[in-house]
């Protein structure tokens, strides 16, 4: 049974910075891409960052480039994501996700197994 465990969320100033973790379990956790999705209160669940099996090919969803950073430690089971720079409109329930497949993607139709989420609340 595969297993995501997100944590490391939190309530932040705008400006400030947090690192979000998920830690896998159940597959074989290298051969697999993973991604990052949030919602908001009130909207639809949107795509922020992808990395592929091997952690060389990474992909942002366009509001976090630059500021967001993915990366994954296939040693540890285990995939981050970077926030910096953080806004008010970041706010929401942050999602970790395991692929169907090695490659990334920001579709979620893509991804089989889901975490239940670590929030992330940045003020103003």
């Amino acid at each position: 049974q595969v297993q995501l465990v997100e944590s490391g969320g939190g309530l932040v100033q705008a400006g400030g910075s947090l690192r979000l973790s998920c830690a896998a379990s159940g597959r074989t956790f290298s051969n697999y891409a993973m991604g990052w999705f949030r919602q908001a209160p009130g909207k639809e669940r949107e795509f922020v960052a992808a990395i592929n099996y091997s952690g060389r090919t990474t992909y942002y969803a366009d509001s976090v480039k630059g500021r967001f950073t993915i990366s994954r430690d296939n040693a540890k089971n285990t995939v981050y994501l970077q926030v910096n720079s953080l806004k008010p409109e970041d706010t929401a329930v942050y999602y970790c996700a395991g692929a169907s497949g090695a490659s990334g993607s920001s579709l979620s139709w893509n991804y089989k197994y889901w975490g239940q989420g670590t929030q992330v609340t940045v003020s103003s």
